[in-house]
């Protein structure tokens, strides 16, 4: 995969060469911690990663110019704190950078300032005081327009579109900053004093009326989202269930839903897409300030409140869970090869879509122990494909094959004309681990006690292209029934997986006698 190709890249089975070490059975109890953003597989991908530092942003250029922190000459001499390197904003007070913030008559700021500055101001105030002092600047310039000469005064109306227009694309673009009552009040007190600019024809007053219900539907859909967002399914334990030596005749498999590697490909995408579509960028900007002490946090009682995040990081883990489960309880070694060479093929049609999350998934799962031991199974498999998949995954190099996988598939995404070719999902965890490192390795503060924005230009770069990405329409037809199963299949937990896995293929070795044995002890214990 080259940076720059056309396609996100069909992948090419190389020679055959040395396998990835299977076969050394690593039991429950020999696990070792796993950095990551919570338990399970999608922890365990970034083994051994957590002193490893990111890389410069990947697409530096693609928000354009704009996105450097540029502004109009002549804003420089409204305030003599913020400090400019090259014509670029790099650090100011957060006076200052409010007062940027707030239109005038002859001023509006730049878009991505807007939205730079609003996502990290949250680590320093809560947004409902953001709003009381963007309204007291608000008022200020209204009360000198008021006073003014009439040529001043006609610009009120001017003004007062300028400040609805900033209300409106910060209502849009983080509407979760008005859940609380005290961020609506400090909303409808601006809006109030904003409506007397424009009393006679009351142009300004629907505008208003019109952004303050399209906020309240916003509030309403998510709110019903997290009411009925994915429970966590709760991992197969029951005796009857798992301590087989046949499965039931009745019993589906993945296979018996659907045979084809890539309308499974494109139906992870589909449900990859859904997810996404419901995380925001205060979503992200809490799990970052999360990891900070929560008594520097200003919006530390929202830390919490990330359910959309951790409805995405558990599909990462149920699917991880889910091939691991699907090819562990196949008894035989024939149906069980044919299993985890169709997995293999999903995961290559995955990356070929730019599904990156699925494939890392599907990945994870044929990584964990009980089924990287089945030795006698994996002899019997074409291991080519997995060759090359497990190259582009490779952690070394900070993850450096599948960040040039990622960057084609972005640039591959710039220029598409269909829905397709602009897919680009990439590996969650590691989209988050990035951006936790920008907020660890450079201070939010310099020693001057000034903002230090020009980290938070950088964070605003990585977070604009994930909402960039996750606004792409899934051009695939949802298949009801495949979705279903792969929501709702039982999932058997890590132990039970150990059984299946030693009930297909026997324990080797004392080591793993001892613990079959005592795995199925407990189980049967606790059923």
């Amino acid at each position: 995969m080259v940076a720059g190709s056309s396609r996100a890249g069909s992948l090419r089975t190389r020679g055959a060469g040395a396998r990835p070490r299977r076969g050394g059975s690593r039991l429950p109890q020999q696990r070792r911690h796993r950095a990551g953003t919570g338990s399970g597989p999608a922890a365990d991908m970034l083994l051994d990663r957590q002193e490893t530092m990111p890389q410069t942003p990947i697409f530096s250029s693609m928000l354009g110019s704009s996105c450097s922190g540029q502004v109009q000459p002549d804003m420089g001499e409204r305030c003599v704190d913020p400090v400019y390197q090259d014509g670029n904003l790099v650090s100011g007070s957060l006076e200052a950078l409010i007062e940027r913030l707030v239109p005038t008559m002859d001023y509006y700021p730049d878009r991505t300032y807007i939205f730079t500055f609003l996502l990290s101001s949250r680590v320093f105030i809560h947004p409902h005081e953001l709003l009381a002092k963007v309204g007291q600047i608000c008022i200020k310039q209204k009360q000198q327009l008021e006073v003014g000469t009439e040529a001043e005064k006609a610009k009120l109306k001017s003004f007062a579109a300028k400040i609805i227009q900033l209300l409106k694309e910060w209502t849009e673009t983080f509407p979760y900053d008005f859940q609380d009552e005290k961020s609506m009040k400090e909303l409808k007190e601006i809006a109030h004093r904003i409506t007397q600019c424009d009393e006679e024809n009351g142009t300004v007053k629907k505008i208003i009326s019109q952004m303050t219900q399209n906020l309240l539907m916003a509030l309403s859909a998510r709110s019903q989202y997290q009411e009925i967002r994915e429970k966590f399914r709760q991992p197969v334990t029951d005796k009857g269930t798992i301590l087989k030596t046949k499965p039931q005749s009745t019993q589906k498999d993945i296979l018996s839903v659907c045979c084809d590697p890539l309308i499974l490909a494109q139906q992870l995408t589909y449900i990859e897409l859904e997810r996404v579509s419901n995380i925001y960028p205060e979503d992200l900007m809490q799990i970052v300030s999360h990891m900070d002490s929560l008594d520097n946090h200003k919006c530390r009682s929202d830390v919490t409140k990330t359910y959309n995040l951790e409805a995405y990081d558990n599909w990462f883990n149920c699917l991880s869970m889910l091939v691991a489960t699907e090819i562990c309880r196949v008894v035989k070694k024939k149906q069980r090869t044919r299993m985890v060479e169709f997995f293999i093929d999903v995961a290559r049609e995955c990356f070929n879509i730019g599904n990156f999350n699925s494939m890392m998934a599907i990945i994870s799962g044929m990584n964990l122990s009980p089924v990287a031991r089945l030795k006698k199974t994996w002899s019997k498999v074409k291991t080519a494909k997995f060759d090359v998949l497990e190259h582009h995954m490779d952690p070394s190099s900070n993850f450096c094959n599948y960040r040039t996988a990622l960057q084609g598939a972005a640039q591959r995404s710039q220029t598409a004309n269909s829905s397709r070719e602009k897919i680009v999902i990439p590996v969650f965890n590691l989209f988050i681990k990035d951006i936790y490192f920008l907020h660890k390795i450079h201070t939010n503060r310099l020693p001057n006690g000034q903002i230090n924005f020009k980290k938070f230009w950088e964070i605003s770069r990585q977070i604009h292209d994930f909402l960039t990405w996750k606004q792409v329409e899934c051009p695939f037809e949802k298949d009801k029934k495949i979705q279903t199963y792969l929501l709702t299949a039982p999932i058997y937990s890590e132990e039970a997986l150990f059984i299946a896995s030693f009930e297909s293929e026997g324990p080797e070795n004392h080591m793993e006698k001892d613990s079959w044995k005592t795995l199925r002890t407990t189980l049967l214990n606790r059923a």
